[in-house]
Formats: C-alpha cells, structure tokens, sequence
C-alpha cells in the first residue's frame, strides 16, 4: 500500500473492530503488546476509518451534546437591580 489513505480506503468492518479491540487492550489477537508507535498509528487509522464510514455519533471520542449544567438556572443580577434603575 502506498499510503495511509490506501490503508484506510482497504480496512473492512473486521479489520476494524480487530484494530479497535487491540488499541482497547494494547495487544494484538496473538498476545503481542502493541507498541507506542502501533498504538498511535491504529487509533488513527480507526478515526480516518470511522469519518468515512459511520456517523458521527458512533466515532471514537464522541462525547453528544454538552451543555453547563447551571445555564437552566436563572443566576440573580446582585449589581444592578431592577428596582434601582431609574
């Protein structure tokens, strides 16, 4: 293969989850740990993967919509009070 695009472009549903689970556990399916290197380039080979095949919500490191938890909560102007206004 003559780059990574290639390598991503031939990675099949198996392949993937085979690469996901060894990135998972840091070991290959015979035992072998995987290295730094082989750990950083499976995950992303496994993120280039999931942009061109699964949605967004289903991608590595989805975290859905955020928001504060205290922005339903009306916070008091304690400066500058209606009443006082004139």
């Amino acid at each position: 293969m003559s780059s990574f695009v290639e390598m991503i472009e031939n990675i099949t549903p198996d392949i993937y989850e085979s690469l996901k689970l060894a990135v998972e556990i840091g070991k290959w399916s015979d035992g072998r740990k995987l290295t730094q290197e082989q750990r950083e380039l499976s995950l992303q080979a496994l993120i280039a993967w999931e942009v061109q095949n699964l949605p967004e919500d289903q991608r590595i490191g989805y975290m859905g919509p955020q928001e504060c938890a205290s922005k339903s909560t009306t916070v008091p102007n304690i400066l500058f009070k209606s009443d006082a206004i004139h």
